[in-house]
C-alpha cells in the first residue's frame, strides 16, 4: 500500500503547490491516485491554513475528496496541535457528520486512548502513530486497543538521511511482534531512505509534501503527484 500524505501541519508558505482548501485538497488527492497512490491522508484546514477538527470543514474536506478520488479510502489526523486537549478531540470526533475511513493518532501523545476509543466507536479506523524516540511503542503495548486498530504508522524522526534507515529499523523491531499492520515512513532526508527500507521488508509505506518536499534526487517536487510517481519507481525498484 502506497498512501499519499498531501499536507501535513505545513502551511502553503513552504511549498507554492501545498493543498489547503477542499477544492485543493480534491485535485492533490485525484492528481496522486492517478500517480498511484492508494490511500489518502490529509489535514483538514481552516481557510488561514490551519489544522482543524471542525466538522464543518471536516465534511467539506471529505466530500471533495471523495468526489475527486472515489473508492480510495481517506483518513485524516487527530494529533495534538489541532486542539491541545485531548477531551475536545474527543468532542470534535463525535460532533463529525461525515466520517473518514480512518484516522492517525500519535501514542506518544496524551489522551491516545481516549481519542483512539472515540473513532472506535464510531467505526473510524485507528492509526496507530508510534514515532522514533519516544516512549510511544510502550505506550501503544499497553493499551486496550492495541489489537483494535487498522495498523501501525510507524514514524521515523530522524531527519538525516545518514540515519533514518538505522533507526527505523531499530523501530521495527520495538514494534516486533505488531499487532497489526505497519506503515513505515519517514520525514524530510529521511523520507527515501526510509522508503527503501519499507520496500526491502515488503511493507506498507507513504509519501507526499506532509513527510518531505523533495525528490530522491534533491529537487523541490512540483506537487504530491510527482513525489508518487517517484515513490511508485523506488517501490518497483525496491520489490525486484
Amino acid at each position: 500500500m502506497l498512501q499519499v500524505c498531501l499536507n501535513g501541519s505545513r502551511s502553503p508558505r513552504e511549498h507554492f503547490h501545498l493543498p489547503v482548501r477542499p477544492e485543493e485538497l480534491a485535485k492533490a488527492a485525484a492528481d496522486a491516485v492517478a500517480a498511484g497512490a492508494t490511500d489518502i491522508h490529509l489535514h483538514p484546514k481552516a481557510p488561514d491554513g490551519t489544522d482543524s477538527l471542525d466538522p464543518h470543514l471536516v465534511a467539506a474536506t471529505l466530500r471533495a475528496v471523495r468526489a475527486a478520488a472515489p473508492g480510495i479510502p481517506v483518513g485524516v489526523t487527530t494529533t495534538a496541535w489541532t486542539a491541545p486537549d485531548a477531551a475536545t478531540r474527543v468532542q470534535a470526533i463525535r460532533s463529525w457528520t461525515v466520517l473518514p475511513d480512518h484516522a492517525s493518532v500519535n501514542w506518544h501523545e496524551p489522551g491516545a486512548d481516549d481519542v483512539a476509543a472515540a473513532l472506535l466507536e464510531r467505526g473510524i479506523g485507528v492509526e496507530a502513530g508510534i514515532h522514533s524516540g519516544t516512549d510511544a511503542d510502550q505506550q501503544f503495548h499497553r493499551s486496550p486497543h492495541r489489537t483494535r486498530v487498522l495498523r501501525i504508522l510507524a514514524e521515523v524522526t530522524d531527519l538525516t538521511a545518514r540515519g533514518a534507515a538505522t533507526t527505523a529499523e531499530a523501530l521495527l523491531d520495538r514494534l516486533h511482534p505488531a499487532p497489526a499492520p505497519i506503515l513505515l515512513h519517514g520525514e524530510a532526508a529521511g523520507a527515501w531512505p526510509v522508503l527503501a527500507v519499507a520496500a526491502r521488508r515488503g511493507l506498507a509505506t507513504r509519501i507526499g509534501l506532509e513527510d518531505t518536499l523533495t525528490l530522491p534526487d534533491g529537487q523541490i517536487a512540483a506537487d504530491n503527484a510527482e513525489l508518487v510517481t517517484a515513490a511508485v519507481a523506488a517501490l518497483s525498484g525496491g520489490a525486484r
